[in-house]
């Protein structure tokens, strides 16, 4: 199922030689708009893909270009909440593995757990802290991907991040750095689970991303996460979170991290 979705998205695309795939969260899309020459199939069109169900994510697979670097964008997201078995999304990074996808940068909308990281900034994830009881890997392994025990010390490349901090003080854009805590949704937080996430050692909280990052890895495949930061979680200011807050936050922060992610992918 794995190849046949590959070769599919191959041939449909004319895809040659990627080696950066790129996921785009919740009022991330414009990045799309950025890449030249682009071609894209409907999720929908593509055998064996999943179907994305949320508001923001247009649920298509793109090839462009930045510069002379083709590159395979996924234009909205799986999420557990909507009902995807784990392994789903471990289906979609090894379909981006047989495409040759050898880079992963993955972006979401996230809320703060920091009052020194209001919304508007954009955070570059060091580590992640899986709260969902949720892992792609349950089940089988496929020895062709990866191991059964896969390490995560450093699922977000030490190497790419340093390259990340660079570009963005080049940019003069402020880069902060912090822990990504995954949990469940659909629901936002309580303050009460804020208040523990915080105390866990989260920086920000999403529902999204890990899941993509832990198969990744799992299949040798480098990975850069991004957050933009579209509100305070819920009790640490007076406040009501809600997701068209966060699209409309995302959709300001979203041309410095275009312009992050853009030039990022040219520097590589």
């Amino acid at each position: 199922m794995i190849k046949d979705a590959a070769e599919y998205i191959r041939k449909k695309l004319e895809i040659k030689s990627p080696k950066t795939a790129v996921i785009l969260g919740s009022g991330l899309s414009g990045f799309a708009k950025c890449l030249e020459n682009v071609v894209s199939v409907s999720y929908a069109d593509i055998p064996n893909f999943p179907k994305t169900t949320v508001s923001g994510h247009k649920g298509e697979l793109i090839k462009g270009y930045i510069g002379d670097e083709e590159i395979i964008c996924l234009n909205g997201r799986f999420h557990l909440y909507e009902g995807h078995n784990p392994k789903v999304i471990a289906d979609v990074i090894h379909i981006l593995k047989e495409l040759g996808i050898k880079q992963l940068i993955v972006t979401n909308a996230a809320g703060s757990l920091n009052l020194d990281m209001a919304p508007g900034s954009i955070m570059l994830i060091s580590d992640h802290i899986n709260f969902s009881g949720k892992n792609p890997l349950i089940g089988p392994n496929d020895e062709n991907y990866g191991l059964r025990f896969p390490a995560l010390n450093n699922a977000y490349s030490p190497h790419l991040r340093n390259q990340c901090k660079e570009i963005a003080a080049s940019l003069n854009i402020e880069l902060k750095e912090g822990t990504y805590f995954y949990v469940l949704g659909p629901n936002f937080e309580t303050s009460a689970e804020i208040r523990a996430f915080r105390t866990l050692g989260g920086d920000a909280v999403g529902m999204s991303t890990v899941p993509e990052v832990i198969s990744a890895v799992h299949c040798s495949i480098d990975v850069l996460g991004l957050s933009v930061i579209t509100n305070y979680g819920a009790g640490l200011v007076d406040n009501t979170p809600s997701h068209q807050e966060t699209l409309l936050e995302a959709n300001k922060a979203s041309e410095k991290l275009i312009k992050l992610v853009t030039t990022f992918i040219k520097g590589r």
